[in-house]
């Protein structure tokens, strides 16, 4: 596939994948996403997962032909972009190797073995390779300290390595567009180092890019500015919708009550609502709509003197990603010690600019009358600016 005139895509398409990293769930597959520059110096940037190194290396020969690569960028030293990186070498053993003093370190803890054709580039570094000149943009913590992006000021392509990612393979049509998979990849996987991305954004803004070719996911050509700006939203932690999204947790059935009861008043008032079974939605979907929305509710009961081992799984994804700048209502359950309210704000503690809606609901066992008028109170509390 031609990304522009001499620049070409090799990357492969995963179906067998079931969990990304381990735990992502993935039904539509993964794409590792690889390069070839067709120029005087040929350059691959970046190679694939290890399951697919012949896959591989048959689209980037079919590209090269008999030809010799002159360069391997290496921009972000993750397996599933590395992985073939010595097996490579060992086709092409004259190929200099281009990567970050940190990738280089990551190759010796991975390989254990010699790079003996090392280019060591740091930021603003240009690479001269015919038509093509790149320009090495650090990248540190987006989302390994090794990262960097590639700017080829020719064909005005940013290679963006994890940035702008996301998850599903490249021959399967999403029908939801690239927003909610790369969404849930963003704050899946990048979401806790948005101080990083903005500092990457920043980089980006200077320069004039007509192209992204991320390592995840499609190339993006069209509407750049839509990509752009949905980064710096997900990455400043600003609300993406203004709406409210609810997640409970239920035992037998009377928490989901209150939950149910609650959104069935606001969802004809805010401009959008969502509610969600934290026991049995996917949780990275349920952390994802919670950096989306503006305003959340948090209903869950007591357990065990905390709460519900899925709320408590959830918050503590959504602290360790710097969860910020939310308007958050709070709805317990406890049949003795209802405890559930003290625990969520204290795990919220540290979260930046938060702020607790009132009245915050205390549920004992099933609700009665005074609970229902909450609810309602509740419900004005979380509409007052969409009545306005």
């Amino acid at each position: 596939m031609d990304i522009a005139r001499n620049v070409f895509y090799v990357g492969v398409n995963d179906h067998k994948i079931d969990l990304f990293e381990g735990h992502f769930d993935v039904p539509n597959g993964m794409a590792y996403n690889s390069y070839v520059l067709l120029d005087r110096d040929i350059t691959i940037m970046d190679t694939v997962d290890v399951n697919f190194f012949d896959e591989w290396m048959k689209n980037v020969k079919e590209v090269i032909k008999d030809k010799k690569p002159t360069y391997l960028v290496i921009q972000h030293m993750e397996p599933d972009h590395s992985a073939n990186l010595i097996r490579f070498l060992e086709v092409y053993p004259d190929t200099k190797v281009v990567s970050t003093m940190q990738g280089f370190k990551m190759m010796d803890q991975y390989f254990h073995t010699e790079i003996k054709n090392k280019v060591v580039v740091k930021e603003g570094d240009t690479l001269d390779i015919g038509d093509h000149k790149l320009t090495f943009v650090m990248a540190p913590m987006v989302h390994w300290p090794e990262v960097m992006v590639t700017y080829d000021s020719f064909d005005k392509i940013l290679f963006s390595a994890d940035g702008f990612g996301k998850f599903g393979a490249n021959d399967v049509e999403d029908p939801e567009g690239w927003d909610c998979e790369a969404r849930r990849y963003y704050f899946g996987i990048v979401g806790k180092y948005g101080q990083q991305v903005q500092n990457l954004l920043k980089k980006a803004s200077a320069l004039d890019i007509k192209i992204i070719a991320p390592l995840h996911g499609p190339v993006l050509k069209d509407d750049l500015s839509h990509y752009l700006k949905q980064y710096d939203t997900w990455s400043s932690y600003n609300y993406e919708t203004d709406g409210i999204a609810i997640f409970y947790t239920s035992v037998y059935g009377h928490t989901k009550e209150a939950a149910y009861m609650l959104y069935d008043l606001v969802k004809d008032k805010a401009p959008k609502t969502t509610i969600v079974d934290l026991a049995r939605e996917d949780l990275y979907e349920s952390v994802e709509d919670a950096f989306r929305y503006r305003k959340l509710v948090f209903a869950t009961t007591t357990y065990n003197m905390s709460i519900f081992p899925y709320m408590y799984n959830f918050i503590h994804h959504l602290i360790e990603r710097n969860f910020q700048n939310k308007i958050i209502g709070l709805i317990e359950n406890g049949s003795w010690a209802p405890n559930a309210k003290k625990v969520m704000e204290g795990l919220l503690k540290d979260s930046k600019n938060i702020t607790y809606l009132e009245p915050k609901v205390t549920i004992l066992s099933s609700m009665n009358e005074k609970n229902k008028e909450e609810i309602h109170a509740l419900a004005d509390a979380l509409c007052v600016d969409y009545k306005k």
